[in-house]
């Protein structure tokens, strides 16, 4: 087992940090969580409690502390005596603001404040979360086929929304402050891919709202849209090896399975839930882009209609050892979960 440590993990009732701070308990760890607000405390360790080993035991090791992203307030006291940092905190909208700096500012100031705090608390190892959208929105050159962590999304592309925008000016920022201010602490970087699998508790996140669209039946059509998919449970493995590993240090990870078009998420929910209606047609992309006029929710991807981005997952696979679970196994466990807890319209054929 890794050596006992005492983690900081922001963002705690979050979807990826509550796999995360799961895996770690698991493990022996520690952890402090951070919360924005303290009323969420109870929930997160509900629901961690139903899917921990030993609760009683493991839940001991779980402490939380208040903080935001948008203050200065708490960060050192949270991090002091931590081994090591785990800053997955972060904006994610389901529906784009009109307002940039909305989702931009937040993500910015919160990583940075998270590395200050960790280098005046002198925390020496980070493990950032940014997405796989900090690296494939831009083209690739002529003869490119995939994306890879040498990869940066341009905020100025065509196809760039204000949440890449944020996760890759975010993760930049990060790089620079430790290259120039804080050299001594060894930064790695998860990115990754749309995030799918079984959420611990009914607080949707944004990815597993596509599902849940999905099984509302809210389109009669699909779009020709697609995107490289990652289980929960593979991102937050990914965070723990990641920590164990120096030769992680100083570098990005992308993190993420097979590519997988909407239609094909349709097919594999369909295949497992027989009995529910489940759109698998596709419209064309004409009628999307005038739908994407009206609706804020599929507006983003009326750019990359058709376009199918490929990343390489090379890095993942031999640096951490990862074998990704596959991504239709994601997908249905998702769609599992919001049927079994009565999250989804009734949908039956």
């Amino acid at each position: 087992m890794a050596t006992e440590k005492t983690l900081l993990v922001t963002g705690a009732s979050g979807f990826i940090a509550q796999h995360i701070i799961l895996k770690a308990l698991e493990a022996g760890h520690h952890v402090r969580g951070s919360v924005r607000d303290k009323g969420k405390i109870r929930s997160v360790r509900e629901a961690l409690s139903r899917h921990l080993s030993d609760p009683q035991t493991m839940l001991e090791r779980l402490k939380f502390v208040e903080l935001d992203l948008s203050s200065e307030d708490g960060w050192n006291t949270a991090i002091n005596g931590a081994d090591a940092l785990i800053h997955v905190a972060s904006p994610f909208p389901f529906v784009q603001p009109k307002d940039p700096d909305e989702v931009i500012k937040p993500a910015v100031d919160g990583a940075l404040r998270a590395l200050r705090a960790a280098k005046q608390g002198g925390v020496k190892r980070v493990v950032l979360t940014s997405s796989g959208y900090a690296i494939i929105e831009k083209a690739l050159r002529p003869g490119r086929t995939e994306y890879n962590e040498d990869d940066w999304s341009d905020p100025n592309d065509p196809t760039s929304t204000p949440y890449s925008r944020s996760k890759t000016i975010a993760e930049k920022a990060a790089w620079d402050y430790v290259k120039n201010q804080a050299p001594e602490i060894g930064l790695t970087v998860i990115n990754p891919g749309l995030v799918l699998g079984p959420p611990l508790d009914t607080e949707l996140s944004t990815s597993i709202k596509v599902v849940k669209r999905l099984l509302d039946g809210r389109d009669p059509a699909l779009p020709h849209f697609g995107f490289p998919v990652v289980d929960v449970r593979d991102v937050a493995e990914a965070h723990l090896r990641a920590l164990d590993r120096p030769e992680a240090i100083g570098k990005r990870i992308m993190v993420a399975g097979d590519f997988m078009w909407f239609v094909d998420m349709a097919t594999a929910i369909k295949a497992a839930f027989p009995e529910r209606k489940i759109v698998t047609r596709v419209a064309p992309n004409w009628l999307i882009r005038i739908l994407a006029r009206f609706d804020g929710e599929i507006r983003p991807i009326a750019p990359v209609l058709g376009v199918k981005r490929t990343v390489s997952n090379a890095r993942a696979r031999e640096l951490l050892g990862l074998e990704f679970i596959d991504v239709r196994e994601s997908a249905v466990d998702s769609a599992r979960f919001l049927i079994e807890n009565g999250l989804v319209s009734t949908g039956r054929s």
